[in-house]
């Protein structure tokens, strides 16, 4: 087992000098009950967050190693509450068939890799063998089944009180700013001195005022994202807009056309349909976001519980 020849290890580190004994010390992590969780896994597993870090905070070393810091310790206790759980899968007696994780591994192997040869290719180009594959399919589904046998949202129950209270004491998250109901044509410029943009939306705003819809010249003319829809937003906040478009689109009136705006990029025509002022969201518009919110706390406390309860069971030390 990968405890004992650990401690094998380290014995024989103790014949040789200093440096070799706190170089191999140096490679542990930590061990959970008969497992060793080394430096590398713990890399390894942190390695997605840490190439999303190096791009978010590139001009930032400090707050960089500071986040890197957070995920990997966070890939630690992740790392560790794993052997747990497959600890606890040993303990208490569950068993999982070969044929069961022979089908997994096909089931993987068709999502991922579409066919064998280019899993095994995909391994030999990551230093993996097939067996440390396979270990890892069955460890994986495991880690997963016994998850959801603990955190069941079956266990889970949110009661109305519950979300009202958490409403009322959560009413900031709700608010709304003013909002308008707008259409909007857009049309590019084609270059920084093109002048016959502006004349064309001149002559767009002429047609509307003679008569035509404001949705009917948009889905003939406009080339903003929403032509098929008849230059409809929908309702929008100021912060939605840019900062030029939503000081004339707010000071519109309900069924008032905007005059040409023109900026470096395009020409813009906005209708406003529809004005309502900032107010906080019904409990009956956000009654599912809070439910869903309040059940993600509850079946997360759930795992806590949980783990903290493997915790209590095992041996775990940290290096």
């Amino acid at each position: 087992m990968k405890f004992f020849r650990l401690i094998s290890i380290l014995a024989a580190a103790l014949c040789f000098s200093l440096p070799l004994h706190a170089e191999l010390v140096d490679g542990i992590k930590a061990v959970v009950n008969s497992e060793v969780v080394t430096f590398a896994e713990v890399e390894d597993f942190a390695a997605p967050a840490a190439q999303t870090l190096r791009r978010e905070y590139a001009g930032e070393p400090n707050l960089f190693q500071q986040k890197l810091g957070d995920a990997l310790n966070d890939g630690l206790e992740q790392l560790i509450e794993r052997q747990l759980i497959l600890h606890n899968f040993d303990t208490e007696g569950y068993r999982l068939p070969d044929t069961v994780v022979d089908e997994l591994v096909q089931e993987r192997i068709r999502e991922k890799f579409g066919d064998r040869i280019t899993l095994m290719k995909t391994l030999q180009a990551q230093g993996e063998t097939y067996e440390t594959f396979r270990r890892e399919v069955r460890e994986q589904y495991i880690v997963s089944a016994l998850r959801a046998k603990n955190i069941s949202p079956e266990k889970v129950f949110v009661s109305p009180y519950k979300i009202e209270t958490y409403y009322l004491a959560h009413q900031d998250d709700f608010k709304v700013e003013d909002e308008i109901k707008l259409r909007m044509i857009v049309l590019n410029k084609t270059s920084g001195d093109d002048t016959n943009t502006a004349s064309l939306a001149g002559e767009i705003l002429v047609k509307i005022k003679e008569g035509a819809t404001f949705q009917e010249m948009a889905s003939v003319y406009s080339q903003g994202s929403q032509r098929s829809q008849g230059g409809d937003w929908g309702w929008v906040e100021r912060s939605v807009l840019r900062k030029e478009l939503a000081e004339v689109a707010f000071a519109l009136k309900p069924g008032q056309v905007s005059g040409v705006i023109e900026t470096p990029e395009a020409c813009y025509l906005m209708l406003v349909e529809q004005k309502r002022p900032a107010h906080v969201k019904p409990l009956s518009d956000v009654r599912d976001d809070v439910e869903v919110t309040l059940r993600t706390q509850e079946q997360k406390q759930l795992e806590q519980q949980w783990i903290e309860q493997l915790k209590k069971k095992a041996f775990i030390r940290l290096f």
